[in-house]
């Protein structure tokens, strides 16, 4: 007997449809087999695709690109907060979501904006990889290795803007992807994200970058409320905040589509 799921796609850190970055949001009564969450989040082949469960007081997550499930993922939370206000909870304005991987995480609405609460990342100096100074044929101003990510610092807008990087050589590399950052001309920072070896050439927004560049932009700046833009094809934009552990990412959210899996 076939089973249906509904499944949303949404365009995530934008008001724009496309624009931002588009995550499907597929709603469960039960958890599938682990099989079956990679197959449809290949299938959908967006960036990443959450599967969420609501519970009596928190909504259990787990987000899958279209090769691996990962630890974190801000844009398809962000996405899973805006189905879950629009279409399910809409006289709330708090939703606590639950990651095996990566703990308890928040999201609140105010107006328009959906800010999520991540933990702050951990990161280090390292000396810059030889593959990474050949993959971007620039060599950064410094270098640092996150929890998740490495995270490329350079001195302009324009140099991110206009990298065209090895994507084999990065994906050699491990981990789950790169982050590179500059000083922005309009915002406070502009970023790219790319991970080949996690299935994403380069993500159009990644949420969960901005826990390891908040505090590192915060630091140099000295600015607790930072603005961003990630500066792919379609674009994103982002408010960011420190709150002790905690980042604060802020963004909107569209909905393209609405639409139903038979399995």
């Amino acid at each position: 007997m076939n089973q249906k799921l509904t499944l949303y796609q949404v365009d995530a850190f934008t008001d724009k449809l496309f624009h931002g970055n588009p995550a499907g949001v597929c709603i469960l009564k039960t958890w599938p087999e682990l099989s079956v969450m990679q197959n449809i989040a290949a299938e959908n082949n967006l960036p990443e695709t959450a599967f969420i469960i609501q519970k009596m007081h928190e909504v259990e997550i787990r987000w899958f690109t279209p090769t691996v499930e990962v630890d974190l993922c801000g844009h398809a939370t962000l996405a899973s907060a805006h189905v879950l206000f629009k279409y399910y909870t809409p006289d709330i304005n708090l939703i606590n979501f639950f990651s095996p991987r990566s703990g308890f995480l928040e999201v609140e609405r105010k107006k328009e904006w959906l800010t999520l609460n991540f933990p702050k990342d951990t990161y280090t100096r390292i000396d810059v990889p030889e593959v990474l100074i050949n993959a971007f044929q620039i060599t950064p101003i410094e270098a640092f290795r996150g929890k998740y990510d490495f995270m490329l610092i350079y001195g302009s807008q324009r140099d991110i803007e206009e990298m065209n990087p090895d994507l084999a050589m990065i994906a050699s590399i491990g981990g789950r992807g790169i982050i590179v950052s500059a000083p922005g001309i309009t915002v406070d920072f502009v970023s790219r994200f790319f991970a080949p070896q996690s299935g994403i050439n380069e993500d159009p927004v990644t949420g969960s970058a901005h826990t390891t560049l908040t505090p590192y932009w915060s630091q140099k700046t000295g600015k607790n409320r930072l603005t961003a833009l990630q500066l792919s094809q379609r674009g994103g934009e982002l408010v960011c905040e420190m709150a002790g552990l905690r980042v604060l990412i802020s963004g909107k959210a569209v909905t393209y589509m609405i639409g139903e899996i038979e399995i």
